[in-house]
């Protein structure tokens, strides 16, 4: 309803515009403070004062005067406020919002004709995800969820670093070593079994004899030149190890949880010779250089250059990256990528590239943001360098369990808690605390992860959102229970939900689609994040000071309306952002 009645009210303040003689340009919409009962309101007498020749208040008078609000759809009046036009809703403005919100896919846009591919993680293969790098899959993953949520056609990719010096040490070093000549794996899982050979590999190439050092070295070069000529029996080699590694990165992402639809490797590239393709087109531009032994671009306006092809003919990432966003500009309509703030310049390198080379660049965006640290001394592990995702999250179960149990004698309903309902809870719980404290955040702020906030259940974390969707499933049981069937909204008098908590509510509840919309077009996940505190906050305000099942009949079933379209609300808002809803806590 919202988005439906702010498109009438900006259609309607356009051409009161237009009839005072105003510019219709930029109409100044925007969302009204919480203690003014309008649903929109504009600032736009702001920007006419000065051609007005007029304060601000006046022109607003003025306008308010020009607008006819029973020809604006969902509006009931229009009031000022000092400068501010505000537009009151009506009561069908209600209504409408409890019928669309009694759909189990409220939130969901329409379909849009653009296919969107979503690249995220894209963690080299060398070894377990580190909690360092999860806000990457959280919010790439969360970002792919409200792109699709708001119609775009999503593919989430992760691109696979198979092709460089890193994957050839490592094979190296798993055809070289022997397992028992190796520490014990941390966990049973393929990432943790494999990590010792690079480890053991790399600490070789550092300190071991000086001629076996040489000669390691010449294997590692010989397996790099393999890749590049396209050696099928070098990419197996390398292929064995890099898709075990993958298959114990994946197990971890998915406890997030973050799936993919594909995983692009960058041999693809060389394999098909797009690769060098690239490479010669990049060599025929005035851009392109021969400096230091490789071949480079001198790009405009960025101070690094652009290294794309080494004197022994092999390529590096960014050459490989440059075919990469080729195929995909020639497959997608629009490319995103979530990367970790010092991939910027590289960012930047690929883009200009990109153009220099023709592309329209426009169709690329780029999701930067800082990584998450945990404070010192909270956690630490046997290894002592440093805390993988698998630690934190078995950490968040672990913590989530014991604040459950503590809770269980203050739960909703009555109803009995077996073993398995315990350990599902915590799950959602604890998984759900660390994904929200995350994306919660805009991308480019750091991260200090605090297990004290992001599990406070009186908070604004996850917690807090998920037992208002708890208490919601509660209330509905309990009216089943009682003999009070879920009524079909459309039946119902919204007009009975007359308190201020619940017209806050169903404010707030109708809002969600156009939060939708603004987190996809911003491709900014965290504005759901906010979205959720919103919400929670009002439906407790709603579940204080108004009584549902011993409200009289109708208002009863008008509340219960209200209580489902809540419910579908905060449930679609967490899975936008990757969150389970718990039935019960």
């Amino acid at each position: 309803m919202y988005r439906a009645l702010r498109e009438a009210v900006a259609a309607a303040l356009r051409e009161a515009l237009a009839s005072q003689g105003y510019p219709t340009d930029d109409l100044g919409l925007e969302e009204p403070p919480e203690d003014v009962d309008a649903a929109l309101a504009s600032s736009v007498a702001f920007r006419l004062a000065s051609a007005a020749g007029a304060p601000p208040p006046q022109v607003a008078a003025e306008l308010a005067d020009a607008l006819d609000p029973a020809a604006i759809d969902y509006v009931a009046a229009v009031e000022t406020q000092g400068p501010y036009l505000n537009f009151l809703p009506s009561e069908r403005y209600f209504a409408g919002t409890l019928e669309a919100a009694a759909e189990s896919a409220y939130g969901t846009l329409p379909a849009r004709d653009t296919s969107v591919v979503v690249e995220h993680t894209s963690a080299n293969p060398t070894g377990p995800v580190h909690v360092g790098r999860a806000r990457n899959p959280i919010i790439g993953d969360a970002l792919a969820r409200v792109l699709s949520m708001a119609g775009y056609d999503v593919e989430t990719h992760y691109y696979v670093n198979d092709a460089g010096r890193q994957l050839a040490v490592f094979t190296w070093a798993y055809e070289t070593f022997e397992a028992a000549d190796l520490p014990e794996p941390e966990r049973e899982k393929p990432d943790y079994d494999l990590v010792r050979y690079y480890r053991k590999g790399n600490a070789f190439l550092e300190e071991g004899d000086p001629d076996a050092v040489e000669a390691a070295e010449d294997e590692i070069q010989a397996i790099m030149q393999g890749l590049e000529a396209g050696d099928e029996a070098t990419y197996e080699r390398v292929s064995e190890v890099v898709d075990t590694v993958l298959e114990g990165m994946r197990e971890s992402l998915r406890r997030l949880p973050a799936e993919f639809d594909r995983f692009v490797k960058e041999t693809e590239f060389i394999r098909d010779g797009s690769t060098e393709d690239v490479v010669e087109r990049l060599k025929a531009l005035d851009a392109a250089v021969y400096e230091e032994e490789a071949w480079q671009l001198d790009l405009p306006g960025i101070d690094k250059n652009l290294v794309f092809l080494r004197s022994d003919g092999t390529s590096l990432y960014a050459t490989r990256d440059v075919a990469h966003h080729e195929w995909k500009l020639a497959n997608f309509d629009r490319a995103v990528t979530v990367l970790g703030e010092d991939h910027g310049l590289q960012a930047e390198q690929v883009r200009t590239t990109l153009e220099l080379l023709g592309h329209d660049t426009d169709r690329l965006d780029q999701v930067l943001y800082s990584y998450v640290n945990l404070p010192e001394g909270k956690m630490s592990t046997r290894r002592g360098t440093g805390i993988d995702l698998d630690d934190l999250l078995d950490e968040a179960e672990a913590r989530a369990r014991a604040e459950v149990e503590d809770r269980l004698g203050d739960r909703v309903r009555d109803d009995d808690l077996g073993e398995a309902d315990v350990e599902r809870i915590a799950r959602q719980v604890g998984i759900g605390a660390v994904r929200y404290d995350i994306v919660a955040k805009q991308p480019t702020k750091a991260i200090t992860f605090e297990w004290e906030r992001a599990l406070d259940f009186e908070a604004q974390s996850a917690p807090y959102v998920q037992y208002v969707h708890a208490r919601a499933c509660g209330i509905v049981d309990e009216a089943s229970a009682a003999g009070h069937a879920v009524p079909d909204a459309g039946a119902v008098d919204a007009a009975l939900l007359d308190h201020p908590a619940e017209r806050d509510l169903l404010r707030t509840i109708a809002r969600f689609p156009a939060v939708i919309e603004e987190a996809a077009d911003a491709l900014q996940p965290h504005v759901v994040a906010t979205y959720t505190r919103a919400i929670a906050e009002d439906f407790n305000a709603f579940y204080r000071e108004c009584p549902v099942l011993d409200a009289d009949p109708d208002r009863r079933q008008a509340r219960l309306a209200l209580v489902v379209a809540a419910r579908h609300t905060v449930a679609n808002a967490l899975d936008a952002l990757g969150i389970e809803a718990p039935d019960s806590m």
